[in-house]
């Protein structure tokens, strides 16, 4: 569908990555509605608001809710547009935007993103799912979750040394935790450092924690970190940015439909948001969700 048969709304963050979400949304508009394209301009004053102008859109039936911003913004239109007839555009301005890395959508060039959303070319692509909430990258349930806990705590410094200083912070204290795990109706008991269940195969600005996860296999991956020595995993971190970790004796990868995830007080974190507190429950959502790509 093209020119002055599509309608989308385009939502905004105009915070996300220190305001590159509103410098996005002010280089993308007069180009979408150069091709023709009725653009619905929203920003909602917080993200609840934001979720009310989007299921609204879809709702109303716009073709396409098209999200300026990270990772958070994409997960909150994923909320709005999940198992609808509405596609997902987006145009990336946060800081991880692992999302855009999943489709090879340009990273620092708006223009050239909303060009995709131009060309209307779409993927239909899996979900993961807890209860009525949807993720589209990885849930973090483990150390990574108490360091997204501490980072945004944190007043101080801004973007990723935040969470670099977090996880140096919280180190120096964490223990392995005590995990049950429900891997399809197999129930283990274990201590891990921490436990990921990938819809995709990265989170956090391409760290590979979930490697070989692919978006429309109607299963989602578990990796679990064993026990090991805190230099031990100081030396593995860098090897997320390859998912070269896949390697290391204390690494387990589970391919399931189901995965029921408890250990005691964490808040778990999915495409790095805070989603909720464990033990959660989570379904592969098989072609829940078309992006614009």
């Amino acid at each position: 569908m093209t020119g002055s048969s599509r309608e989308i709304a385009l939502l905004t963050n105009p915070t996300s990555g220190k305001g590159k979400g509103a410098r996005a949304r002010a280089a993308v508009l007069p180009r979408l509605r150069a091709a023709g394209i009725t653009v619905r301009d929203l920003q909602g004053g917080n993200a609840d608001e934001a979720l009310d102008l989007a299921r609204q859109a879809v709702a109303d039936g716009v073709d396409s809710l098209v999200v300026c911003g990270g990772d958070g913004m994409v997960h909150l239109g994923a909320q709005a547009v999940a198992t609808t007839s509405t596609s997902l555009g987006i145009i990336p301005a946060g800081t991880g935007n692992d999302v855009a890395r999943y489709f090879d959508i340009p990273r620092k060039d708006p223009l050239a993103a909303a060009d995709r959303v131009i060309g209307a070319r779409t993927r239909t692509i899996d979900l993961a799912r807890s209860g009525s909430s949807y993720f589209v990258t990885v849930l973090a349930a483990g150390f990574d979750a108490i360091v997204n806990e501490r980072a945004n705590r944190m007043t101080w410094p801004k973007g990723q040394m935040r969470y670099n200083l977090a996880t140096l912070a919280e180190l120096r204290t964490f223990e392995p935790l005590p995990y049950t795990l429900e891997l399809d109706g197999v129930v283990q008991r274990l201590d891990a450092m921490l436990v990921a269940v990938g819809n995709g195969p990265s989170f956090g600005g391409g760290l590979r924690i979930t490697e070989g996860a692919v978006l429309d296999d109607g299963m989602l991956d578990v990796v679990i970190i064993k026990t090991m020595t805190k230099p031990d995993l100081i030396r593995t971190y860098p090897k997320l940015f390859k998912g070269t970790h896949v390697t290391h004796p204390q690494y387990e990868h589970h391919r399931v439909r189901t995965v029921t995830v408890a250990a005691p007080g964490i808040v778990s974190y999915a495409d790095g948001e805070r989603f909720g507190p464990l033990p959660l429950t989570i379904e592969c959502a098989p072609g829940a969700l078309t992006v614009l790509c």
